[in-house]
């Protein structure tokens, strides 16, 4: 017993990443979880699904093999580095570079190596009305620049708040607080693609999380999904979909790091 104790205490603390004790209902005996740093793929257990699947405000996590791509996943420990909304009539919005964008869900399936899908639970057509209402109202704007040159270094210094067996507010309070430190207060008008996302989900009615938009990551998003350990409180977890495709290379989703529980 003492032997399995110290290699599970071993292999939290090389992992990393946020853990949360969970009370199983009848046993009664604590277990401890862990973040999810692998993307669950259809050949390790998910699913593989079509663009027909898709509803309307699904939110879509991508990456691409680009190096832009992997610089990004490397700093976040992650197998995702975009982040979309599937709008419905085969039209997606993000923001990248070139500003608030849609693309045809052909141009998304070709542009992207990985592609994901997860949905909140709650979202209705009034919901949905209000996504779309708020996408097309801020389609050409530019991109936030700045907040994204800002993610960088607050990417890697919240990786101490994330330490393993911090209780789930103390990480979310050390968090927060960093972002306001190092993200400042000033805001603007622009958005970097996981920004666009949330921003339009508290449009809707349907925040995520109470966080700063600004501190949201990709990776983040993908640790709301349900049965995940979030970075910062959630209001909703996502429901996992399924994958669009699935081409990210084993030997990068290693560099990840982390373990699967």
């Amino acid at each position: 017993m003492a032997r399995r104790l110290a290699a599970a205490s071993s292999l939290v603390i090389v992992a990393g990443c946020a853990t949360r004790v969970d009370f199983a209902p009848e046993p009664g005996q604590p277990a401890l979880r862990m973040q999810q740093r692998l993307l669950l793929t259809p050949s390790n257990g998910g699913l593989r699904i079509t663009p027909e699947d898709l509803r309307p405000g699904d939110i879509v996590l991508s990456s691409t093999h680009s190096v832009v791509s992997m610089g990004v996943r490397l700093i976040t420990l992650a197998p995702v580095s975009h982040a979309a909304l599937y709008l419905g009539d085969g039209t997606f919005v993000e923001a990248v570079g070139a500003g608030v964008r849609t693309r045809s869900t052909q141009e998304y399936m070709d542009g992207e190596s990985t592609i994901v899908a997860f949905r909140h639970p709650g979202i209705a057509e009034p919901q949905v009305g209000a996504l779309n209402a708020f996408s097309r109202l801020h389609v050409g704007k530019k991109y936030n620049t700045a907040g994204i040159v800002l993610q960088a270094p607050f990417s890697i210094g919240r990786q101490y708040c994330e330490l393993p067996l911090i209780p789930g507010l103390v990480r979310d309070f050390c968090i927060r607080g960093l972002a306001a430190i190092q993200l400042g207060a000033v805001k603007n008008d622009r958005f970097f693609c996981s920004q666009f996302v949330l921003e339009a989900y508290r449009h809707a009615q349907l925040p995520l999380t109470t966080a700063d938009p600004r501190l949201i990551s990709p990776a983040d998003l993908l640790h709301m999904r349900e049965g995940d350990v979030p970075s910062v409180r959630t209001e909703q977890a996502l429901l996992y979909v399924g994958h669009l495709k699935s081409g990210v290379a084993a030997t990068e989703v290693e560099m990840a790091a982390g373990a699967d529980n």
